[in-house]
This record gives C-alpha cells, structure tokens and sequence, in this order.
C-alpha cells in the first residue's frame, strides 16, 4: 500500500530537482554567454560562432576596457554610492522598523505611524516633484542625489518589522529587568538574532543601488559623475560614445574587436563585483539562528 506513495515522492522530487536545474541553467547561462562573446574574436562573433565557449580567444575586449578611465571612474561612484548607500538605508530601517515592530501596548501610535510608511509605497509624489525636490535641496550632481532620496526603504522596514514581531518577547523583558534600556535591545538583542534577515536586505540594498541607472541620467550633469550603471546605459545601450574621450590607441584597438564584444566585457566586468558578495551572504538566509535561544 505504501509503494505507490513511495513510488509518488520519487517522481516528485525528480521533477522538482529538474525544474531547479533548468532555473539555474536559465539563470547561469546568459552570463557564460556574456564572458564566452567578450574573450571571442571580433570575426566570431560576427559570425554568430560563439554560443557557450570562446572561438578565437583573445582578450583585446578587456583591454579596451582597461583603458577606458571613464569606466573605471563610474564604478569609483558606484562603490561610493552603495558604501554610502547602504550605511544609510541599514541603520534608517533598523531604527524605523524597531519601534513599529512594538506591540499597541508599548507603542500607541505604532498602527498609524506604520500605515502612513505603507502609503507611501503605494502613492508617490511622481518624477517631476522628485526631481524639483532633488534640485532645490542643492546635491544635484552630488552622490546624495543617489542616496538620499531613497535613504527610507519602506519595503525593507516592513520585512525587518515582521522579523523583528517574530523574536521572542522573554529576551527583550528579562534584559529589560537586567536594566538594558532601548537602545541596548536594539543593538545587543535584536541586531545580532535578526543577522538572516539584515544579510537578505543588505543584499536587496547592494543590488538595488548598483543596477539604478535611471536617477543618475537625471540628476548628474557630467559623465565623470555618472554611476556605474547611467554609464552602462549611455555608452553601451545608446552607444553615445561622443559623450567619452577616444583616443588615438583606443581607435586603433577598437578596429580589432566589436561593439558586441566590448559591451559583453564591460557588462561582464560591471556584474562581477555585485556576483562576488553573494557567496559571503548566502549562509545568512537559512532562518534558524534564533531556534534553542528561549526553553519552554
């Protein structure tokens, strides 16, 4: 009688293993893709030869790259921007999402604070008041522009705040009596069990401030101040290589490759760094540190 459930949870986890292969092969592919077409020759990939490994391997692409300082300076602003970036967005949702994370009792206006930052993820002023307000505050063309005003992620302080609901209330009250104020729960009790959770929206964040294109375009004047990804957008996509110095070798070099493989090798040197932080976060996203911490 147990055969065919037996013989049912096989086929299950079968099927279940092969649709997370093929997930993984759509998700991994495109980006061997990418570096197989950058380390191609220009002859190759013309020829539409290059699929998963290179053809003709040269690395001339890269060396295009290397010597394209404006390159390089944009990915100066977006390490600038994510180190400030996410400083400002951690410790704005932490302090935002500890208080409203309290029960009525502890906090009465919790419910009304918590709906007016709901609100504002469904209602938004719009592009042209953001962009005056932006102006007007005088960081255009400042990598505050890029950080300040996002610097409140509404979505990560509710994923925090519901984290934060689930941790046992016994910690918070016995440091309480141990005579532990506030800011003591927040920074010894909460921070360090909720390390899953802030790993995840840390990794959000990164993401999040190294992809954003859109707010450079509008809110830097010069290509020195561009992100990484504003860069990306207007000398790669729109391919508005008049708005980036070349040089007499970069002309010469630029005569051995394609603009397919140079967009490849620059895409592909652009998403290493954000590929490199997963590993380190990874092992955070497993919940459980909080299991065994209170006894019933």
């Amino acid at each position: 009688m147990k055969r065919p459930f037996a013989l049912g949870g096989t086929l299950f986890r079968t099927a279940n293993h092969l649709f997370l292969v093929l997930l993984s092969l759509a998700c991994v592919l495109p980006i061997v893709h990418v570096l197989a077409v950058s380390l191609s020759a220009q002859t190759a990939v013309s020829a539409g030869e290059v699929l998963f490994r290179p053809v003709d391997f040269t690395v001339q692409s890269f060396d295009f790259v290397v010597h394209k300082p404006e390159f390089f300076v944009a990915m100066s602003v977006t390490l600038k921007r994510v180190a400030l970036g996410l400083s400002l967005n951690m410790l704005l949702t932490m302090l935002v999402a500890y208080p409203l994370s309290k029960r009525v009792g502890q906090f009465k206006l919790r419910t009304g604070y918590a709906w007016f930052f709901v609100a504002t993820m469904l209602f938004h002023g719009g592009l042209i008041p953001t962009f005056l307000t932006v102006k007007y505050t005088g960081i255009m063309d400042s990598v505050w522009s890029l950080v300040l005003p996002g610097a409140v992620p509404v979505f990560n302080v509710v994923l925090l705040l519901n984290f934060f609901r689930n941790l046992p209330h016994a910690l918070e009250e016995a440091a309480i009596v141990d005579g532990a104020g506030v800011w003591t729960c927040l920074w010894r009790i909460y921070v360090p069990l909720s390390l899953p959770a802030l790993a995840t929206i840390s990794l959000f964040t990164v993401v999040g401030h190294w992809n954003a294109w859109f707010d450079g375009l509008i809110y830097m004047n010069s290509l020195n101040h561009y992100p990484l990804s504003s860069y990306l957008q207007t000398v790669i996509i729109q391919q508005d290589l008049s708005r980036s110095a070349v040089t007499q070798d970069e002309i010469e070099l630029y005569m051995n490759v394609s603009a397919k493989t140079i967009k490849s090798a620059q895409t592909f040197v652009g998403m290493l760094p954000i590929l490199l932080v997963y590993p380190f976060l990874q092992r955070y996203f497993v919940k459980g540190i909080v299991m065994g911490s209170v006894k019933e």
